[in-house]
């Protein structure tokens, strides 16, 4: 659905807009690296352009910072054996792997290293537990060290004027019914707060009402058109039509999901968010991925978003 490209385009207008900006991605697929057109990320931050830096997360590093920073330990080199010790413990204990990643980034929003830590999340079906994942651990220790650092984790990602989720969706059933799930288990299981759906690669109207109108008869004139044109005006014209049909179909999903957003308590997402953003990314019929996509992605949001939203002193995460 795009969101690796809505992440780095969300980067880069917090960079030129001033602002310090992290952007992470979490999978360690590689896709956020090709949206840039860089070399392979690592944990620690690669710079990619002025003001902006990317990183990948990683369970080992994340590990071995973790143990540096807050149990003390120094560390030299591989940390396998203690690696492999870790993700037999993380095996049977739910949220510990999770906490390591979620933790990595609150820590930078808490040092305030940047201005705003942008995160390219894993799919719907795994955000949940891994935004949720400072929440389960802290029902299940109730008191010690891990507790309090849950405490100042939660602390972040509850204050909805420093976290928010931008939920990136396409006008389809499916990933608009999924997107009404996702909100529904965010506020559900989570204190995280919705901060704007992003409808991604959204048709534009090919005609205003009143062309419609005409569009809708052109087959009285279809035998002048191919004298006018050739023989591919039957063609073009059935692509328009077809077009025009998935712009509408789509427009369809993009009112269920707004009727979803409106319908408060009662309604499929059990909270009222109506006064969430949906924010549209038209199509770009572009066959390209990488820097010049996220540009163009980009230029289309910053136009969308106030820039004195990603406040240059608030640590945003």
């Amino acid at each position: 659905m795009g969101k690796t490209t809505v992440a780095a385009a969300l980067a880069d207008i917090a960079a030129r807009h001033g602002r310090r900006t992290l952007v992470c991605e979490m999978d360690a697929k590689g896709a956020l690296s090709q949206a840039f057109d860089v070399g392979t990320f690592e944990f620690e931050p690669t710079t990619v352009a002025p003001n902006l830096s990317a990183m990948t997360m990683n369970t080992e590093d994340a590990l071995r910072e973790y143990l540096r920073l807050f149990v003390k330990i120094p560390l030299l080199g591989r940390i396998g054996p203690l690696a492999k010790t870790f993700d037999f413990v993380a095996d049977a204990a739910p949220g510990v792997k999770e906490i390591l990643a979620v933790g990595k980034l609150c820590y930078e929003v808490r040092e305030r290293n940047y201005d705003i830590v942008i995160v390219d999340a894993e799919a719907s079906g795994h955000v949940v537990s891994q935004i949720g994942a400072p929440r389960v651990i802290r029902d299940l220790v109730q008191v010690g060290l891990v507790r309090d650092q849950t405490q100042w984790m939660l602390d972040i990602l509850d204050d909805s004027a420093r976290t928010g989720v931008a939920v990136v969706t396409t006008p389809e059933e499916m990933p608009v019914t999924e997107t009404i799930d996702l909100l529904a288990r965010l506020t559900d299981e989570t204190g995280v707060h919705p901060a704007a759906v992003i409808a991604n690669r959204v048709l534009p109207a090919l005609f205003n009402r009143r062309e419609q109108a005409i569009a809708d008869r052109l087959d009285e004139a279809l035998p002048v058109l191919v004298d006018a044109i050739g023989p591919a005006a039957p063609i073009v014209l059935e692509a328009a039509r077809l077009t025009e049909a998935k712009r509408s179909t789509g427009a369809e999903h993009l009112d269920r999901l707004r009727e979803a957003l409106d319908a408060g308590a009662e309604g499929p997402i059990g909270a009222d968010l109506s006064g969430l953003p949906i924010i549209t990314v038209p199509e770009l019929f572009a066959r390209s991925s990488g820097p010049r996509v996220v540009t163009l992605v980009a230029d289309t949001l910053d136009d969308e978003l106030d820039p004195d939203d990603m406040h240059p002193t608030d640590g945003r995460g």
